[in-house]
């Protein structure tokens, strides 16, 4: 792709700790995003305000699964650890969640899997139900915002996802050109060095860069 244009993907499902940050920052810096979101996510009393903030906002909001499921094992990916009828119902549950906010199905035709991890076979189901199964580009670290120091090897520094980052938008031939950015809504309180923090620096210096800041559909365009 050669237009400079970024879509910003949130997901989330037990943790909302970034979501006023992050809906400030979109809002000052005039950014319409992405909200993947589980049905434990919209069946939280205690995010429904902010789930209405985003709406009002004009953000997307989608399906990512209802109760957070893995799909297919992470060393076996061709196998499947849901039914058909599983995953179905999961799906259905997951958009009855969003119908309480006033989310149609139709107005939301993209599916974004739990955890980031699929199959053929989920890709397909998918289809089959109306949708269009979506992921993150590849590329960069700002999957790993929910890592804690716990983690051991497995902890990324904000620090380390925000020059991640900014090395794909200088090294890579084509830059971030057409990625789909992935970020997560809240993380777990043992991480307290946030990357939503960074947020408005981020964007600030991408666009600095050139790049402008698309909702999904019009990436996918």
């Amino acid at each position: 792709m050669s237009r400079k244009e970024i879509a910003l993907v949130f997901t989330g499902d037990e943790f909302a700790d970034g979501g006023e940050v992050i809906r400030s920052t979109l809002r000052k810096q005039k950014v319409k995003s992405t909200f993947f979101l589980t049905g434990n996510f919209y069946q939280n009393p205690a995010f429904a305000s902010l789930i209405k903030g985003l709406k009002k906002d004009g953000h997307y909001l989608g399906a990512h699964s209802d109760k957070h499921l893995l799909y297919a094992d992470w060393s076996k990916r061709d196998s499947l650890l849901v039914t058909r009828k599983e995953f179905a119902q999961d799906l259905q549950d997951n958009y009855t969640r969003m119908e309480a906010f006033g989310i149609a199905k139709k107005e939301a035709p993209y599916f974004l899997p739990p955890y980031e991890w699929y199959n053929a076979t989920i890709s397909q189901w998918t289809k089959e139900a109306g949708l269009q199964l979506i992921n993150f580009s590849p590329g960069t670290r700002s999957t790993a915002d929910y890592t804690y120091p716990e983690m051991g090897d497995r902890y990324v520094s904000s620090e380390r996802i925000y020059q991640s980052i900014m090395q794909k938008a200088s090294t890579d031939a084509y830059g971030l050109n057409g990625f789909i950015l992935l970020i997560h809504i809240g993380t777990d309180t043992r991480r307290t060095d946030k990357f939503y923090d960074r947020l408005d620096t981020l964007l600030t210096e991408l666009k600095a860069k050139g790049y402008r800041f698309v909702q999904l559909a019009e990436l996918l365009e």
